[in-house]
């Protein structure tokens, strides 16, 4: 049977090798990819390994613009007999990222669906966090109103606290000064705050201390991905 092969990408342009031998090996024959964006597609592929000439892989576009009714279609190769390989812009595939819509309807069509190991940047934040790694929740983006988004970090801290939960979020890179400014000015002082930034990358930055024992001149996170973590339990 055919089989939908969930392929990591880099997290970043690191220039080294990011999935185990034993895990490229299993996809280098594929010439047939649902991808977030040819480009950034294509020079992961290249130094993947793929077996196919770049020029002639089969790359078909799923990102948030894709219209739902649209996604079925991407699984055709699948339907010919051909191993389909789904490939996020950075990270896991399907781990906030759209690529979860293709997953949910291969399993319904019943094809084999086979993640691969690779680098998650949320696990790998909560994994340096020092934060409750046994009880956590990922919840995107926070809002963009400055208001609504006070109200969303305190509702958190608050969940936090009660159920003694790690909440993780991101932000679009050029807005993470400012939300960074804002949880310290927002949370309570004894509610740890963890910032991973450029992970796996040389400029790896990975702050975790609680708000009050943040350093005064905080790192400069501008247009940098960056994982956020809070923890206001024990």
């Amino acid at each position: 049977m055919a089989t939908l092969f969930l392929i990591p990408t880099p997290l970043g342009d690191a220039g080294t090798p990011w999935l185990p031998e034993a895990e490229r090996s299993r996809v280098v024959h594929i010439s047939h990819f649902v991808v977030e964006a040819e480009k950034t597609a294509r020079k992961h592929l290249k130094a993947l390994g793929v077996t196919t000439p770049i020029r002639e892989l089969q790359l078909a576009v799923l990102n948030e613009h894709t219209p739902a009714a649209d996604v079925a279609a991407l699984l055709k190769p699948l339907a010919e007999g051909h191993d389909l390989g789904l490939v996020s812009e950075a990270g896991c595939p399907a781990v906030a990222d759209p690529g979860a819509q293709l997953v949910a309807l291969a399993h319904e069509k019943g094809f084999c669906v086979v993640p691969l190991i690779g680098p998650s940047s949320i696990l790998l934040a909560l994994m340096a966090s020092g934060a409750n790694g046994q009880r956590f929740a990922f919840h995107g983006y926070l809002p963009i109103d400055p208001d609504e988004r006070d109200k969303a970090i305190r509702a958190l801290e608050k969940e936090s606290r009660e159920r003694d939960q790690s909440q993780v979020f991101i932000e679009t890179p050029y807005r993470n000064n400012q939300l960074l400014a804002c949880l310290r000015d927002t949370l309570s002082p004894a509610t740890r705050l963890a910032v991973a930034c450029d992970l796996t990358l040389p400029t790896q930055t990975i702050v975790s201390r609680r708000v009050a024992d943040w350093p005064k001149a905080a790192p400069d996170l501008h247009k940098r991905p960056a994982i956020f973590v809070i923890y206001a339990g024990k």
